[in-house]
């Protein structure tokens, strides 16, 4: 049977903090809040994350990427959150030199690696 969507949960140290990054600085709008929980719409699926305090280590070697249409919307999402309170931005959009993909990286508030990207046909 084919799943109607999916989820994705992360552990968050602070979820207040998390949920404004994401709606805000990143645009994501929120599907559900359940105050310890909060999911993101991302299209084709959902990105949630839950605040266990310290009960839990963060996710350690995941990248949360995010598809765009065309490098183009990938070159100006970058000039977008050049502009906002990106945390860590990496380095420009470029092509990555072992997929073909053009994306650029970037940490969110819980030292989650994040990507816009393109891939390319």
């Amino acid at each position: 049977m084919k799943p109607e969507s999916s989820v994705i949960f992360f552990p968050c140290k602070n979820i207040q903090e998390t949920m404004v990054y994401y709606s805000s600085v990143l645009e994501l709008p929120v599907y559900k809040d359940l105050g310890h929980t909060v999911w993101f719409d991302c299209g084709y699926g959902y990105l949630a994350f839950v605040e266990y305090g310290s009960e839990r280590p963060m996710a350690s070697g995941a990248c949360i990427s995010f598809n765009l249409p065309s490098v183009q919307a990938v070159d100006d999402m970058y000039k977008v959150l050049q502009g906002r309170a990106v945390i860590d931005l990496k380095g420009p959009p470029a092509q990555h030199p072992r997929f073909p993909v053009y994306s650029f990286f970037f940490s969110d508030p819980n030292g989650y690696t994040l990507e816009y990207q393109k891939t390319l046909d």
